[in-house]
């Protein structure tokens, strides 16, 4: 059995590694983490997933990005979010319903992210 199928959340289909693998890579996992490398190349979008646990999040390369609703509805635009995050600065992130992300910048959007599985 997989850190995956252990913890203590159960993923659905719209978990982040099973809708959209294509923009996410497990770096490690384990029964109290996960640890995703989150790739979004100007101009693309990903799938639409979800994220049940929240986490650190350290931004690698940052760019310009709408998450959108299921339905196209712009939750969040980074634009209005005042000054970008640099190179190595860190974010909180909670956890997410279905959403899907948009670079809408010209460079890629990368972010290593710390979900985690376990309360503190």
């Amino acid at each position: 059995m997989s850190a995956a199928e252990r913890s203590p959340t159960p993923l659905g289909p719209l978990d982040a590694m099973r809708a959209d693998p294509e923009h996410h890579e497990v770096l490690l996992e384990n029964e109290h983490v996960r640890v995703l490398d989150a790739r979004v190349g100007p101009g693309e979008e990903t799938a639409i997933h979800t994220h049940v646990w929240p986490g650190a999040l350290y931004v690698i390369s940052w760019s310009d990005f709408l998450r959108l609703d299921p339905e196209g509805k712009v939750l969040v635009d980074s634009r209005t979010m005042g000054s970008p995050p640099g190179p190595g600065e860190c974010l909180w992130g909670p956890p997410l319903p279905p959403h899907r992300v948009r670079n809408i910048g010209d460079t890629e959007l990368r972010v290593i992210a710390v979900e985690l599985k376990t309360p503190i």
